[in-house]
């Protein structure tokens, strides 16, 4: 960074709002990848003009830029490249305006995601995507990376409820894409182009989000089987009948495995009946009337060959406690081994239990602990390859793991990533996906909207 920018970038934001000093860098030098880089500066920018300020003099000096909300992505997407600076937008927290009658939401990147949906239900609505980390994550990069949840099976993921965007593309202009209506056919469809775009063509500054009205009641079907196959099987019939449940969790042999060895109370108050080898999480939402109705049809799609038993919850605290073993599984897979190779990979649904079988094969092939969970009901599992990062042999086999794993999704006619995104992580993968003549588009639309490559380097596209 040439010695004159900095103080270009506080004469723009303040001195409260532009750093430089080696702690704040450190903690801005990584997401939740296990791997950091140092920038050079790092930014907040509290409104619209500073973004396109900020981007303005990243042309003139040709630096790059990080843009990043909380860190909280697992893929890279935040992690600053050589020589960058990171744009965080965690200050732009400002709801702009709760429109109730139009059932829509305009938002700032830097909102809680949580708070989206908390503010909606006060009034009857709902924002139905649901990330796991949405008690901290910002909005601005669930737009970045189409961020889905468990209700995505049902409500589909952050690109289904964008009705509009405001943006900064990469050489300082300000765009507008969609509007205020659920229908819109006037222009190019830029709003689904940058979302999930990972901020490599505009910095997103304002969304207009679509809301629903919140359903009555919940219920919960926590159902044990004695094999993964089995369970897998049940996922695609209860997707081939009628009733589409608001959530379809999948957990496999070693997730329960992980449970017991490190759950503590948490799995000794599941009560798992004996012999479970995968577990499903099913949820139905709707008016008090009709909930009992969709759960009977769930019910009798899930029963099946090695089905050991279902237990139901009604109540909020029956369902509390069905989620016990679910809750705590990301604590106790943390605790089998010092780093997690996180993959949420997914294929069609009809495949599950093909994937299941290529997961468990991998496992003892390359001789890794690799657990296996999420939302069943989209084909998408996060599959956890875990090793101990200071043994390099151990290292080597999980890279070949990853990569025979990648390889098995494809050819299921799957894909990397179900909603995690690409980052610095994936993207040397992205060609065995995607073919020649569309990657060339994909940099064409990069090229367009960025001329000068400073939004975001290094992510989302291969070199």
């Amino acid at each position: 960074m040439t010695p004159s920018l900095f103080p270009e970038f506080q004469a723009l934001l303040g001195p409260d709002r532009a750093f430089c000093d080696a702690e704040t860098l450190a903690h801005y030098a990584s997401d939740e990848t296990p791997r950091s880089c140092m920038p050079e500066a790092v930014l907040f920018p509290t409104c619209q003009h500073h973004v396109v300020e900020i981007v303005r003099l990243a042309n003139l000096h040709r630096i790059s830029l990080t843009a990043r909300g909380a860190g909280s992505g697992n893929v890279g997407g935040a992690m600053p490249v050589p020589g960058s600076v990171v744009v965080s937008f965690e200050c732009m927290q400002q709801i702009v305006e709760f429109d109730v009658a139009n059932r829509l939401m305009v938002v700032e990147p830097g909102v809680v995601t949580d708070e989206i949906d908390r503010l909606a239900r006060t009034r009857g609505l709902m924002y139905a995507p649901d990330p796991g980390s949405g008690a901290y994550c910002r909005i601005g990069g669930n737009l970045a990376m189409n961020a889905a949840g468990p209700r995505a099976v049902k409500y589909g993921a952050t690109r289904d409820h964008v009705l509009g965007l405001t943006a900064v593309t990469g050489d300082a202009r300000v765009i507008h894409s969609g509007g205020r209506t659920t229908k819109y056919a006037t222009a190019y469809d830029l709003t689904r182009l940058l979302v999930g775009s990972e901020g490599t063509l505009a910095y997103i500054t304002q969304a207009t989000l679509k809301l629903l009205p919140a359903p009555e009641t919940v219920a919960t079907l926590r159902v044990c089987y004695a094999s993964n196959q089995s369970a897998c099987e049940a996922v695609s019939r209860v997707m081939s009948q009628p009733v589409t449940p608001c959530a379809l969790e999948f957990m496999d042999h070693r997730s329960l495995l992980a449970l017991r060895d490190h759950g503590g109370e948490a799995f000794a108050a599941a009560a798992l009946p004996p012999g479970t080898k995968a577990v499903l999480m099913v949820e139905a939402d709707g008016n008090f009337e009709d909930v009992p109705r969709q759960i009977a049809a769930l019910e009798k799609a899930l029963a099946g060959p090695d089905l050991l038993e279902i237990q139901s919850g009604f109540t909020r605290e029956a369902i509390v406690r069905l989620w016990t073993a679910r809750r705590s599984l990301s604590h106790a897979v943390k605790r089998i081994a010092p780093l997690k190779i996180n993959e949420d990979v997914v294929v069609p649904v009809g495949r599950l239990a093909q994937l299941v079988s290529a997961i468990e094969a991998l496992a003892e092939t390359h001789q890794l602990p690799i657990v296996a969970f999420g939302h069943a009901g989209n084909g998408n599992l996060h599959v956890n390859i875990m090793v101990d990062h200071g043994r390099s042999e151990e290292i080597a086999r999980a890279r070949t793991c990853r990569a025979a794993l990648i390889h098995a999704v494809i050819g299921l006619g799957g894909s990397l990533s179900g909603e995690h995104g690409i980052g610095s992580e994936k993207r040397h993968f992205v060609p065995l996906e995607v073919d020649a003549p569309t990657l060339d588009l994909m940099h064409g639309l990069k090229r367009l909207f960025d001329p000068q490559g400073v939004l975001n380097p290094g992510k989302k596209l291969p070199d």
